[in-house]
């Protein structure tokens, strides 16, 4: 990954920004190739590995900068990437969060699962995006290349204010991977604080490069969301919301043991107990004055498994459309 993408970010991005790779405990050769052969790069050494969540929370106490751009990996950047992001956070001063047009990699004129023109979130807590909705993955006609408001930004790659990360103290560790930028974000709009995406500043990802697709990052997926939902919402929203989830999974689940994928419905069922196991544990950490979903930006009123599974619409326009600004 450091061989085939590093070059991209040095290249693209060293007149404007200082440039870090946060070692998460590795136990190949990665420190010393950066050393030979990108002395221009510093390196952050985590001593343990803890994750996405973790991995940045204890590297960004030793980095001092107005501004953070998160970036995974396995993501190629292109010339001038930097700069309009920079010109949207000095238009809009109340802006913490800034996330790039992120296309697939293996097809770059697609929208990539993880982000793609922008997140955004259902009644349910369901994830999606502006060009991808549960799998399926519009192409890039320039249908979202206008600056526009979101409830998340994909933690694949997003520009954060030092500040507002450090007064949100950062990822919840908990997390581990997977859903930790989602909470990050809700947290930051109930701080009182906005998310774009700008789709000027374009970006590939390879999508899965160091958690592949399968049963661990579907465990994390749903676990990890049940989580967020319990965490942010209000008591009177969660009493009726989490056993709707509940019903939504488990239609999920038996879903994929009906098509013959067992793998996904152990996970889905495995996430399940370990989040009833960590909120019986007394870990869980309530939000402050948590607000109703449906009063935060980018929040669509209604349930994406209803009007993607029975309605069969799997385009973002089609489904979102009365909500004219998007």
């Amino acid at each position: 990954m450091l061989e085939q993408f590093l070059p991209s970010i040095v290249n693209f991005s060293s007149e404007l920004a200082e440039i870090y790779v946060a070692d998460n405990a590795s136990t190949d050769s990665s420190i010393a190739y950066i050393k030979e052969y990108f002395p221009i790069v510093q390196i952050v050494e985590n001593t343990t590995n803890g994750g996405y969540a973790k991995g940045y929370n204890d590297a960004l106490k030793s980095i001092d900068a107005d501004i953070y751009c998160l970036i995974n990996s396995d993501i190629e950047v292109t010339q001038n990437w930097i700069s309009p992001i920079l010109e949207v956070f000095k238009k809009e001063k109340n802006t913490a969060i800034i996330q790039p047009k992120i296309l697939d990699f293996k097809a770059k004129d697609t929208f990539e699962y993880a982000g793609a023109g922008g997140g955004f979130i259902d009644l349910y807590g369901y994830p999606y995006c502006r060009g991808r909705v549960f799998n399926h993955l519009e192409q890039d006609t320039k249908q979202f290349n206008d600056v526009a408001e979101i409830f998340w930004a994909s933690g694949a790659c997003f520009f954060i204010r030092s500040k507002v990360y450090h007064q949100l103290n950062g990822f919840d560790e908990d997390y581990f991977a997977h859903q930790e930028e989602i909470d990050l974000c809700w947290r930051l709009q109930l701080a009182g604080y906005k998310i774009y995406a700008c789709p000027e500043a374009i970006v590939y990802h390879v999508g899965a490069g160091t958690l592949p697709r399968g049963g661990r990052k579907v465990f994390l997926n749903f676990r990890n969301n049940l989580i967020m939902l319990t965490k942010n919402l209000p008591l009177s929203s969660l009493i009726w919301k989490l056993p709707a989830r509940f019903s939504l999974d488990a239609i999920s689940a038996y879903k994929g043991l009906l098509s013959g994928d067992t793998s996904f419905f152990f996970a889905i069922a495995k996430a399940h107990f370990a989040y009833m196991g960590y909120v019986l544990s007394g870990k869980l950490k309530r939000t402050e004055s948590p607000k109703a979903l449906e009063t935060l930006e980018g929040v669509y009123p209604g349930s994406m498994v209803y009007q993607y599974f029975i309605k069969n619409k799997q385009y973002f326009s089609k489904i979102v459309a009365k909500l004219a600004h998007y």
